[in-house]
């Protein structure tokens, strides 16, 4: 094992942290989907095609207050990733959210969120501290 810290303070904590891990390329994975959307024009198309399922180009433009190629540019690297899909109907064309993922990441977080509170998250001090719960704050 890497390091100079050879022998547990709290084993028992260790190897639950340990059970708990996501592999190495799963970190890898999850990273580049948070860089993705550290933009706040990407996540919030994201939470606009989340509001009413499609929109094209110049609507998610109007929705956002932002340029066209600021939601064009913002399109392609999600379609890219997978996040969402294009459609063309006429001479229109839409974009949604790849639906498998957007239930995956709503699972997801509903999983941990549950995992957390079945833990007791925000009953012990020094959690409430670390997650920025204060006084009087559940």
């Amino acid at each position: 094992m890497p390091g100079t810290h050879s022998h547990p303070v709290h084993a028992d904590a260790v190897l639950t942290a340990q059970s708990e891990l996501i592999s190495v390329e799963e970190a890898g994975r999850l990273a580049g989907l948070l860089g993705l959307l550290a933009d706040p024009v990407r996540s919030r198309i994201l939470f606009a095609l989340v509001a009413v399922d499609r929109l094209c180009v110049g609507d998610l433009a109007l929705a956002l207050g932002v340029s066209e190629d600021a939601v064009s540019y913002g399109l392609k690297l999600l379609r890219t990733a997978g996040l969402v899909t294009f459609a063309r109907k006429g001479g229109s064309s839409t974009t949604r959210w790849r639906t498998p993922f957007h239930i995956r990441c709503s699972n997801t977080v509903c999983e941990n969120s549950c995992r957390s509170a079945a833990r007791g998250l925000g009953h012990d001090p020094a959690q409430r501290r670390r997650f920025g719960a204060g006084a009087g704050r559940p």
